[in-house]
């Protein structure tokens, strides 16, 4: 007996063959989220162009740290930014070498397509980071990596949290780093500061000054010493004829000595009491007046002075001073 298919039963066969394909196929081709990591795919990289006579070149560089200027943007929203080579999207620490303040910026766009600058802020962008209005800022542009629930706040148009301040001493080094660029080319005023992997950059160390080898030492030849004056020596004086004596006189006679004088008067003293002495004359008079006395000068002082012949005449002057009111007189002798 022979046995023949029906076609009901080729079409239910056909079918559960060709389930999963249709549904592996219907899963392929529905279109991508549009949230979570897979929210910030494909990324973009582009062929080269020229803005201002000057060409970029976009490329995935993952350890990308440079600085620059940054200029105020009108387009863009949210914490966004264009930059001239980062892939799209990516997402960058922008800080302000001003004033040391981080923010974590994402970059969705080609730009700045006006000038030479690093990177161009949205509005939120430039508020965030307190950078002045109508002028460029410096800062530093770091690429990271944050994570998936920072990525979110900034794809819905929010504020990812701020980063550490950054320290004086690195906001110096990054200062000096933005005065480099690569001679004969005509980039902008910016300078990449790493292309190996990301590392903080610490303040640069001072050189040591470098000291000028010291020449050696070599005995100098010692100048020969002057001769000594040669020593004159003086021919001693001849010697003079030494005269002979002459013959010791022969002895007189003795002459008779002369009578021996008569003996002098005694001498006796005078008796002076001095009354006082005074600088000046005037005054020495008037006393001298008062006690009956005179004025001798001694230097530049006049003394009054009454001199009596014996020592009863000088105890009553030097009473006679005494009651006058001069009670320093006093008794002298005078010769």
């Amino acid at each position: 007996m022979t046995f023949t298919p029906k076609p009901i039963f080729v079409l239910a066969g056909l079918s559960l063959v060709l389930a999963p394909a249709l549904a592996w196929a219907r899963h392929h081709d529905a279109p991508a989220p549009v949230n979570g990591p897979a929210a910030d795919y494909p990324v973009m990289i582009g062929d080269p162009y020229v803005i201002g006579g000057v060409t970029y070149t976009p490329a995935d560089t993952l350890n990308y740290d440079a600085v620059g200027y940054a200029r105020a943007g009108t387009e863009g929203s949210g914490i966004s930014a264009a930059h001239h080579t980062l892939p799209l999207p990516c997402y960058v620490e922008v800080t302000s070498i001003d004033s040391g303040r981080t923010i974590l910026v994402r970059v969705d766009r080609r730009g700045p397509m006006g000038g030479k600058q690093l990177i161009e802020l949205s509005p939120a962008a430039w508020a965030q980071l307190g950078l002045p209005a109508g002028s460029d800022a410096a800062v530093r542009v770091r690429r990271v990596n944050p994570p998936e629930p920072e990525r979110a706040l900034l794809r819905s148009g929010e504020r990812a949290p701020e980063r550490m301040e950054t320290p004086p001493g690195l906001r110096a080094a990054l200062r000096r780093k933005l005065g480099t660029a690569a001679p004969g080319t005509d980039e902008p005023p910016s300078a990449t500061l790493s292309s190996g992997p990301t590392q903080p950059i610490a303040a640069p160390v001072p050189p040591k000054p470098v000291l000028a080898p010291v020449p050696a030492k070599h005995p100098q030849p010692v100048p020969p010493r002057p001769a000594p004056p040669p020593v004159v020596t003086h021919a001693e004086p001849a010697p003079k004829p030494v005269a002979p004596k002459p013959p010791a006189p022969k002895p007189s006679a003795p002459k008779p000595e002369p009578a021996a004088a008569p003996p002098a008067p005694e001498h006796h003293a005078a008796l002076v009491v001095q009354v006082a002495a005074f600088g000046e004359r005037a005054r020495a008079e008037k006393a001298a007046h008062a006690v009956g006395g005179k004025v001798e000068t001694a230097g530049k002082l006049y003394r009054v002075r009454i001199i009596a012949g014996d020592a009863a005449a000088a105890k009553a002057a030097l009473a006679k001073a005494r009651q006058a009111g001069y009670a320093g007189a006093i008794l002298l002798h005078h010769d």
